[in-house]
């Protein structure tokens, strides 16, 4: 039996992952569940899934939380920065699932390493602002760090028994998002509604405009270098829109191994989980001869100049990247409430960038001070 902390509950990682706990009730048990506004379903999960702790983002949201349990429920009720710590620490848990939005993700996941947790990692933030820092800190305690994102786990999956020094190149895929073949103006032109439709994923608002402006792909890059300790530089993105083939990895005698399945996260959520066993029947089968052709590639860096901000991120490394992360984080937020226009977010992100200092080698509270610095930065230039 597998003790679970899911940092991120009710998002779209966090949901799917109970879906997986419920289905194998032989082999996993939650006993903690982090939410951040949405009490209203973090109350069904309570009660469905039983944990010994449950967390929420502020003090009003825990008395809402109470309140809707009602006498007796048994459950303990923390909020905030510390509730969040105490769920990812907590001595009865096993593996810690990292799938909090954003930069919030960062410090739970840290104190989880600390603990000894192993961190099924779904947040890619956690590791663009400080890779560095949690690679080394898991490589000390010991700790499996088991990709969650699809593509992050079709690489993984596809190094499986490789001797690394044969590697040449990872392969990231991006399906290109609601954009791939809409024109310059049409994208600019482009309001929430029409960034949000995603043909491929369903996924949560955040990352469905990173996939939009293809930032998510950029981010993935930074993530999958420090993952799979190589530079991003041996990172390419290739543009795969039936979203079947989820990452590849090619070796110096020229061949190339895939990862393939239906565009699902059940499939990634499930191995991370279970590794390096396999659960069965997660997913369903992939039928090549219905599927007929795949498609690919290579990405559109004038249409998409997030993508080409990330590889420079990861080129200076350093602050840099917490302060892109922190920047698109700000810039996302304010195309979505209609305070920006689509094409300004890789200009505002850009310019952020360009106001940075980067500083090297730095640590955990150096990277904490240039994401609240970007943040502050971009919102004054909005």
């Amino acid at each position: 039996m597998k003790c679970l902390t899911i940092l991120g509950c009710t998002g779209s990682i966090g949901t799917n992952t109970l879906e997986i706990v419920a289905a194998f009730p032989e082999r996993f048990d939650v006993r903690a569940l982090c939410a951040g506004k949405n009490v209203s379903l973090l109350t069904d999960q309570v009660r469905q899934f039983g944990p010994e702790l449950a967390v929420v983002l502020d003090e009003a949201g825990a008395c809402e939380l109470d309140e809707r349990l009602g006498r007796g429920h048994g459950v303990r009720i923390l909020f905030g920065d510390e509730g969040y710590r105490e769920a990812a620490t907590l001595s009865s848990v096993d593996m810690v699932v990292s799938a909090m939005v954003g930069a919030a993700g960062l410090v739970p996941t840290v104190a989880a390493i600390e603990a000894g947790k192993a961190i099924a990692l779904a947040n890619k933030e956690v590791l663009v602002m400080a890779g560095d820092v949690v690679m080394s800190l898991a490589v000390e305690k010991n700790v499996p760090v088991l990709p969650v994102d699809s593509e992050h786990s079709a690489i993984f999956q596809c190094l499986q028994g490789q001797d690394r020094r044969f590697l040449a190149r990872i392969h990231l895929t991006a399906s290109g998002g609601p954009f791939l073949n809409s024109s310059r103006n049409e994208m600019e032109k482009a309001g929430p509604a029409e960034a949000l439709s995603h043909p491929t994923w369903k996924m949560g608002k955040k990352i469905s405009i990173d996939s939009a402006t293809l930032m998510n792909k950029g981010l993935e890059v930074i993530e999958a270098a420090f993952l799979f300790a190589v530079s991003a530089a041996d990172i390419e993105v290739v543009v795969h829109p039936q979203s079947i083939i989820h990452s590849l990895v090619s070796f110096v005698d020229g061949s190339l191994l895939a990862q393939l399945s239906l565009p699902d996260m059940k499939g990634a959520i499930a191995y991370a989980l279970s590794y390096p066993e396999r659960l069965t029947s997660v997913e369903p089968t992939l039928d090549l001869a219905e599927l007929g052709q795949m498609t690919f590639e290579r990405p559109d860096d004038e249409r998409f100049p997030c993508l080409g901000l990330a590889f420079e991120a990861a080129r200076q490394g350093g602050t840099l990247p917490a302060v892109l992360n922190a920047a698109n984080e700000i810039a996302v937020h304010a195309f979505l409430d209609e305070r920006m226009p689509f094409f300004r977010i890789p200009a505002l992100i850009e310019d952020v960038m360009a106001r940075h200092k980067v500083m090297t080698s730095p640590a955990l509270s150096d990277i904490m001070d240039a994401d609240v610095w970007a943040r502050q930065t971009a919102r004054e230039m909005i």
